[in-house]
């Protein structure tokens, strides 16, 4: 019986990491495509205007590998779109990208979701678990009989000012910029009103094969989902939700409300504990930004 041919060995990666630029998101496609990730154009697109964006060249073209670090002033950095190429795989690229990342940004945390597969990579360089987030999808479906929520509303350009100002008390760190983009970019934005104020806000985004949910700010669980049936509703199709362990009464409620769930990753952090008040974020951007 003949032998099969022993491939050969991928080539050694010495290139530097630099910061890419927008005009280098196909090349990111390329590094997704290659892990078999979906291709998520208008995600990237976003992740290129409001993060950091960096990689590593292979010495045969292409990008060798790739992550993204999105800083909130000098509070939190959100990392994510940890990528590198499948003949690359095993040779401390991740790594490299990783501790990159941490030394350029730092913030006093720095926070990610992270498959089974990545968490033993992100434990090495001293992120600690703190939680599960579980991916929800469906059509949204009202519940028969179910008492009528607090009303929300389409938000207008004067309640900006509102929304940033609870976003930056409950988030813990100024996401300024990307609330703003996300009033063009997401389908739609909601908030709901309270005797003192706004008491949430939401929005949603359209993704490849369907509507992401998020971010939900709300100061309760009936807040938010009031917030996200009529986000839900008004987008029509499927919709994805990433909702956190520490909140069972909104799994419970997503699963009596058409949502299933599916992949589990686990929330990560490194440095300071996360700041704010997390019991009043009910879902993130993407798991992407937080």
């Amino acid at each position: 019986m003949s032998q099969q041919p022993t491939p050969p060995p991928a080539p050694d990666v010495t290139a530097p990491v630099r910061r890419l630029d927008a005009a280098e998101l196909p090349a990111c496609l390329s590094l997704s495509k290659d892990r078999e990730w979906p291709h998520e154009d208008r995600k990237w697109a976003l992740l290129f205007e409001v993060g950091e964006v960096y990689g590593i060249d292979a010495p045969d073209g292409g990008l060798a590998g790739v992550v993204v670090a999105t800083r909130y002033g000098t509070g939190v950095t959100a990392i994510s779109m940890m990528l590198v190429a499948e003949r690359f795989g095993r040779r401390g690229l991740g790594r490299r990208l990783m501790n990159h990342a941490l030394e350029h940004c730092r913030t006093d945390s720095f926070s990610l979701t992270a498959t089974d597969d990545g968490r033993p990579l992100y434990e090495r360089v001293g992120f600690r678990t703190t939680g599960l987030c579980f991916k929800y999808t469906g059509v949204y479906r009202p519940a028969p009989q179910e008492p009528t929520g607090p009303a929300t509303r389409p938000a207008r350009a004067g309640d900006l000012p509102a929304v940033l100002a609870l976003d930056a008390e409950v988030f813990g760190a100024p996401r300024d910029q990307l609330l703003r983009r996300l009033q063009t970019f997401g389908e739609d934005f909601r908030v709901v009103d309270g005797p003192g104020g706004i008491a949430g806000f939401g929005g949603c985004w359209r993704n490849v094969d369907n509507t992401v949910i998020g971010p939900v700010v709300a100061q309760d669980t009936a807040v938010a989902t009031a917030l996200i049936a009529d986000l839900a509703a008004g987008a029509g199709g499927e919709c994805r939700l990433d909702l956190e362990d520490r909140k069972p009464q909104l799994l419970d409620w997503a699963a009596a409300h058409g949502f299933t769930a599916g992949s589990t990753t686990a929330v990560m952090v490194h440095g300071a504990d996360l700041p704010g008040d997390r019991s009043r974020l009910f879902t993130p951007v993407m798991v992407a930004l937080g």
